[in-house]
């Protein structure tokens, strides 16, 4: 049998039951894929994150209940918060081995900020699909290699989008982020949004780190400021703030531990 540390936190909040969940497990050397895509699909969150020592700092890898994705923000913030909070990681910067690079954490305050690759935006004729499934019409929409980012003139239409799922999953893209600016939304928040990724498994993400850093680097642009405070508006709800750097984006967050405990899984190699 192999065993190993569990672990469920809320990210981007300071509250139990709101922001987004994760589930985090610490590995001390690496399973097969299909036992780690396993055991993503049993824990059924959004995201679960696994990570294993490396020559420095960690590999880490992301998995929804149906595939692995390139880049995750909240289970980054979640497996850097048991790091600091749990493991007693000792140095002030954790550094993560990803698909997407190396990505690196460290705490200010009661913050955790992750350093970020910065994501490009381009401009694209709205489809009609992705009319059909929002049923509101953006007033602009573009394409990064992973989704589709659809903008609205008001926050009260991103929390009104009522998404048709089926029509989504059908697009050409993993997940489709809606943003609009927040004025009139409440005192120091700069924009708003909301992620839907059906192909993957997640109809709505509850706060969204990877989509910040494509919004983010555009209402910089926007709005003319280079830190900005985001709301996603799930059910849940979640903060983020976000500091724009050139090619990359620092997403600071908190974080708050619900579950701690162990899994274990039989392997036919033992030395799997």
């Amino acid at each position: 049998m192999v065993k190993a540390a569990l672990f469920q936190v809320d990210a981007f909040t300071t509250r139990l039951f709101s922001g987004n969940p994760a589930a985090v497990v610490a590995l001390s050397a690496w399973p097969e894929g299909k036992v780690l895509q396993a055991i993503a699909a049993e824990n059924n969150l959004s995201e679960t994150a696994f990570f294993a020592p490396a020559a420095s700092g960690f590999d880490l890898r992301w998995f929804t209940p149906l595939c692995e994705v390139d880049l995750c923000g909240h289970a980054t913030l979640a497996a850097a918060h048991i790091l600091f909070r749990h493991l007693a990681w000792p140095d002030p910067v954790i550094e993560f081995h990803t698909r997407s690079g190396d990505l690196t954490a460290w705490r200010e305050g009661e913050w955790i900020v992750m350093d970020f690759p910065a994501t490009d935006l381009t401009p694209c004729t709205t489809p009609p699909w992705l009319v059909a499934g929002l049923g509101i019409k953006p007033r602009e929409v573009f394409v990064t290699a992973r989704d589709y980012v659809a903008i609205y003139d008001d926050h009260k239409i991103v929390f009104a989008i009522r998404p048709d799922h089926e029509v989504l999953r059908a697009l050409d893209r993993s997940g489709i982020a809606v943003s609009a600016p927040a004025d009139g939304f409440g005192e120091g928040v700069d924009f708003v949004s909301r992620f839907f990724a059906p192909r993957l498994g997640v109809p709505e993400d509850p706060v969204t780190g990877s989509a910040h850093c494509a919004l983010a680097p555009y209402w910089a642009r926007r709005l003319a400021k280079s830190v900005l405070s985001a709301r996603q508006l799930s059910s849940r709800g979640g903060e983020i703030l976000c500091s724009v750097h050139g090619d990359r984006v620092a997403l600071s967050g908190h974080a708050i531990t619900f579950l701690t405990g162990e899994i274990e899984w039989e392997v036919d190699d033992p030395s799997a």
